[in-house]
């Protein structure tokens, strides 16, 4: 593909700091913790690097502190192949998740959204010539809603596809929802919006649930399943995607793989089914690997995943 138009990444970049400990900790009990480590994260960066790890050219608008955290997250960016020319340097803390993992599996989580908070307007409109010449924008919930909401107002205007991942799941203006092409929750979030949007809408299956969110006024729907793959609700295209039997071991960052992947796939020339069987081979390969942004796959790993025909 000659000159292909970037994918532009408008989001969150964090900084994941990692403990393992036998138990989650009672309030005020001090415990010793097995093992530590930093990871990148933030749902805007994994997808950028999930597009990146796909050789897809792709370009994120962002921000992080002028702390230690932020030189190390922008260098891991830049390694993956992210253009980082519209990620901002702002004083203060860069984003960052403190996380503590159990013997048993369970964590809890603390998010510091720090310099993602402070990702505005005024970013976009300083950045209008990347978004312009972007095939598509992708986009969270974990900087501002106004923000995103002004991102959808610009994406609309100038002709250019918003794919929303809504997460975490808010309450959303009715005006920025219609603005989205593309809105990619997983189960958990679909039933919140079924709530917040029609609360008396009789959706249980994934056809149903889709169904009721484009009655709702969403454009497209991808319903991500986990394990189960994926439903696609598209323009003219309305099916259920086959997962890949993998060994799974870490499903960090797979929902973000899968949106990246899915853009890729989009962006490329694939139908809206190729391109969603092209993300659950991404998402199923990443959930094989520790880490979030680490698992991410090649483009000819996710093509050999293919190519096997393994899907169920």
């Amino acid at each position: 593909m000659s000159n292909p138009k970037p994918i532009v990444v408008v989001g969150s970049i964090n900084a994941d700091l990692v403990a393992t400990v036998e138990h989650i900790p009672l309030v005020g009990e001090t415990i010793t913790g097995r093992s530590f480590q930093i990871h990148p994260g933030g749902k805007g960066a994994n997808q950028a690097v999930a597009v990146a790890r796909l050789s897809y050219p792709v370009k994120m608008i962002g921000r992080l502190g002028n702390d230690a955290y932020g030189e190390l997250l922008k260098s891991h960016l830049q390694e993956a192949g992210v253009d980082i020319s519209a990620i901002q340097t702002t004083e203060g803390s860069s984003g960052t998740a403190l996380i503590l993992v159990s013997s048993a599996g369970e964590n809890c989580i603390v998010v510091i959204p720090g310099a993602n908070a402070l990702v505005t307007a005024a970013d976009i409109a300083a950045n209008i010539a990347t978004i312009r010449e972007a095939g598509m924008v992708l986009a969270q919930l974990e900087i501002p809603i106004e923000t995103v909401a002004y991102l959808a107002e610009v994406c609309a205007r100038e002709g250019i596809p918003l794919m929303l991942d809504p997460a975490p799941a808010v309450t959303l203006p009715r005006k920025l929802l219609d603005s989205v092409a593309w809105f990619t929750p997983n189960e958990t979030e679909a039933a919140f919006f079924l709530r917040d949007l029609i609360p008396s809408a009789p959706a249980e299956s994934p056809k149903e649930i889709a169904t009721a969110l484009k009655a709702a006024g969403l454009h497209n729907v991808v319903l991500k399943l986990g394990a189960r793959g994926a439903f696609l609700s598209g323009e003219t295209t309305e099916v259920q995607i086959a997962s890949f039997p993998v060994k799974a071991i870490d499903s960090t960052a797979a929902g973000d793989t899968f949106n990246g992947a899915f853009a890729t796939g989009l962006m490329m020339g694939k139908t809206e089914t190729e391109a969603a069987s092209f993300a659950a081979a991404a998402a199923a390969i990443s959930v094989t690997r520790a880490g979030a942004q680490p698992s991410m796959p090649s483009f000819d790993e996710v093509n050999s995943l293919l190519a096997r025909g393994e899907q169920r």
